[in-house]
């Protein structure tokens, strides 16, 4: 079940991360290690960092160095006008996809009697 999650997760995860930058301004190890505590604990940090200099590069995210008390200052990032248009978009896939899902589910668990 791992490899499976991991698997559907990578398609999800930009979305996800979107989320939470749509509630709060946060850095790179500090969504690591929320999504963490939200149960992906299988989730390696330089993941995150990749995807937040992608989503950077689209110009999905604003971004923000505060000085760090240790070490370089951190980027902090937040969602944009765009990254919003995004994430809307997102969740409407998202809600279009579990309906069939469910849709298709509830067909193969349940079958139809014959003759109905």
């Amino acid at each position: 079940m791992v490899k499976q999650v991991t698997e559907m997760l990578k398609g999800t995860l930009e979305g996800i991360v979107l989320a939470i930058l749509s509630v709060r301004p946060a850095y790179g190890y500090e969504i690591t290690a929320w999504l963490r505590d939200q149960g992906f604990t299988d989730i390696a940090e330089g993941t995150i960092y990749a995807l937040l200099v992608r989503i950077e590069q689209r110009g999905l995210v604003d971004v923000q160095k505060i000085p760090s008390e240790k070490g370089p200052p951190r980027k902090v990032y937040s969602l944009n006008a765009q990254g919003q248009l995004y994430l809307d978009d997102f969740w409407r896939t998202w809600s279009f996809l579990t309906e069939r899902l469910e849709q298709l589910r509830d067909r193969i668990e349940r079958p139809q009697e014959e003759g109905e």
